[in-house]
């Protein structure tokens, strides 16, 4: 897609432009496919491509599609609900809410939906009906959350304290201004109400998967969808004009309130699965200890912000972000929380 831009950015008018990055998105995800080919033969010499619709397990895989998709992309399904009430609000809802979505999904996939993926074959491998299979996949299940909320939580206030920094430096270029970032930062700060529970909620359905159990991710997850669209439309329409704010401002309505309906669905995970396998989450201390050292960091960033002149936005983001980040590091060593130190060993060797 990137290659595509440059070929034909300069050339294109910006209609024919879309075609072309739509094209090339098709064949980037082609590419994406084809390069793991040598390496899974590789591994599996003696794999061969074959249609066996009698075989058992690809009834499975038939059978469960549906469910797993649906409760897999209930994020995307809640964004593209967002984006359909956006619409109904002032001309560059749209676009700020697209903008903002940008940022939103890159937690969720890097640190939710990965460690998720990641963790599946290994719960699967643990995860029995018997009591010596919970509490084998009760430690896997917890300590993924932990892993998870080490890297969200900060996530989260960063979009919250420095939302306008990360879009300018991202977005803040030609007709993109400074008042759009903060516009799209108000939608960023929205979203980090419910980050930590869409990431946190994409681990628990594996822990389903892993148990068998595709139904029950697909139940909750339809009631997510159902609230992110009730919720939506007060918090984009209603709700600003009760308030006297702008119209155009229901954008970050839309995105809190699809927060509010991510931790309903987490909670509702985490109790079934907690009545099945026992209790599980994250421990009060171990998340009071991340946003207390987020907030430290969201500090330290502030000052420096309100002290530095003006500056080139990706400049300025490296003044302030990256003492965001060493500082939240450093206070995270401090207390002793379970992944810091790992973390620092991982970036030291880079």
């Amino acid at each position: 897609m990137i290659a595509t831009l440059l070929m034909f950015g300069a050339s294109a008018s910006l209609p024919r432009l879309a075609v072309l990055l739509a094209w090339g998105s098709v064949a980037g995800s082609f590419v994406q496919f084809a390069v793991q080919v040598p390496v899974v033969m590789r591994v599996a010499p003696d794999l061969r491509f074959a249609l066996d619709l009698a075989s058992e397990q690809v009834r499975i895989v038939s059978r469960n599609f549906a469910p797993v998709m649906i409760s897999r992309g209930v994020v995307q399904v809640s964004a593209y609900i967002d984006t359909l009430l956006a619409s109904l609000l002032p001309t560059g809802a749209v676009t700020g809410l697209a903008n903002a979505q940008l940022l939103y999904t890159l937690p969720v996939s890097l640190f939710g939906m990965s460690v998720a993926a990641a963790e599946l074959p290994s719960m699967s491998g643990e995860a029995t009906a018997d009591a010596q299979g919970h509490e084998a996949l009760r430690r896997r299940l917890d300590a993924g959350l932990r892993r998870i909320a080490f890297f969200v939580i900060p996530s989260a206030m960063a979009f919250l304290a420095l939302g306008d920094v990360l879009v300018a430096a991202l977005l803040q270029t030609g007709r993109f201004r400074h008042e759009d970032a903060i516009y799209v930062w108000s939608i960023l700060a929205g979203s980090s109400v419910g980050l930590l529970a869409s990431t946190l909620g994409r681990l628990y359905s594996s822990s389903y998967y892993a148990l068998r159990d595709t139904k029950t991710p697909l139940r909750f997850a339809i009631i997510r969808v159902a609230l992110t669209t009730v919720l939506g439309y007060f918090f984009a329409i209603p709700l600003p004009r009760m308030l006297g704010v702008p119209p155009s401002w229901g954008a970050a309505g839309l995105t809190a309130s699809a927060g509010i309906a991510g931790w309903v669905e987490m909670l509702l995970l985490r109790r079934a699965m907690n009545a099945r396998i026992g209790g599980t989450g994250l421990p009060a201390s171990y998340v009071a200890k991340l946003w207390t050292s987020a907030v430290t960091g969201a500090a330290a960033a502030w000052a420096i912000k309100l002290t530095i002149p003006m500056l080139p936005p990706v400049v300025a983001a490296v003044l302030i972000i990256g003492p965001y980040g060493l500082v939240f590091l450093a206070m995270t060593v401090a207390l002793r929380i379970e992944g810091a130190m790992s973390t620092v060993r991982m970036l030291l060797r880079r």
